[in-house]
Parts: structure tokens; C-alpha cells; sequence
């Protein structure tokens, strides 16, 4: 019912900026909530930034003030701008529904690595 596809990673310096972009076809787009997730190694996957369908925004404490969800329900993407990227930011990106109540779907994208590295 939903393919999602992730991209906009890449390796950056501690201090940089990166903007991941999420593409979401196959589902209704734009009634939902939409979410950034990110797992690292050795971690379990954790909720950092979502946006409802009225552009209420949430993030995880972590990177609240350096990051920025934004939503395009013309082109059924969601963005990710990053910036004052710390080396705890390195994982692998996925967006999918979720926050205020609203449940991912079961299938998940390839995501796209961010790597925060001197």
C-alpha cells in the first residue's frame, strides 16, 4: 500500500548541514502524520522529528533546534534539514507515519545513511 524512498544522506563534518527528502507513493499522503526515524548501530530505531497533517511539528529532545520536518502534500514528500550535525547524529534515516498517536507502516524504505564524521 505505500512506497516509501529515502535519500539526501551522506558523510559530513561535526558543524554541518544535510537535507534528507522522503518520497511516499501508494497511501493516503496527506491526512496523516509523517515522521524522520533514525537507527544506529547497535541501537533501536527512535522517533526524531514528525508533522501532522496541519503542519503541527515534534522532536525528540535530541535535535530539537537543529532540525526542521517539512511536508509537501503536493509532491507526497517530507523533508529533513539538519544542521549543527554532531557525530551522535550518525545512523541510518527512514521516514514512514508516526508521532502524535499515528502507527508506521509495516514496511519500511531502504532509509538513507547520515554520517557525521572529522
Amino acid at each position: 500500500q505505500v512506497q516509501l524512498v529515502e535519500s539526501g544522506g551522506g558523510l559530513v563534518q561535526p558543524g554541518g548541514s544535510l537535507r534528507l527528502s522522503c518520497v511516499a507513493s501508494g497511501s493516503i499522503f496527506s491526512a496523516a502524520t509523517w515522521a524522520w526515524y533514525r537507527q544506529a548501530p547497535g541501537k533501536e530505531r527512535e522517533l526524531v522529528a514528525s508533522i501532522t497533517s496541519t503542519r503541527v511539528t515534534n522532536y525528540a529532545d535530541s535535535v530539537k533546534g537543529r532540525f526542521t520536518i517539512s511536508r509537501n502534500n503536493g509532491k507526497n514528500t517530507v523533508d529533513l534539514q539538519m544542521n549543527r550535525l554532531e557525530p551522535e547524529d550518525t545512523a541510518v534515516y527512514y521516514c514512514n507515519r508516526g508521532g502524535f498517536g499515528w502507527t508506521p507502516f509495516s514496511s519500511w524504505g531502504q532509509g538513507t545513511q547520515v554520517t557525521v564524521s572529522s
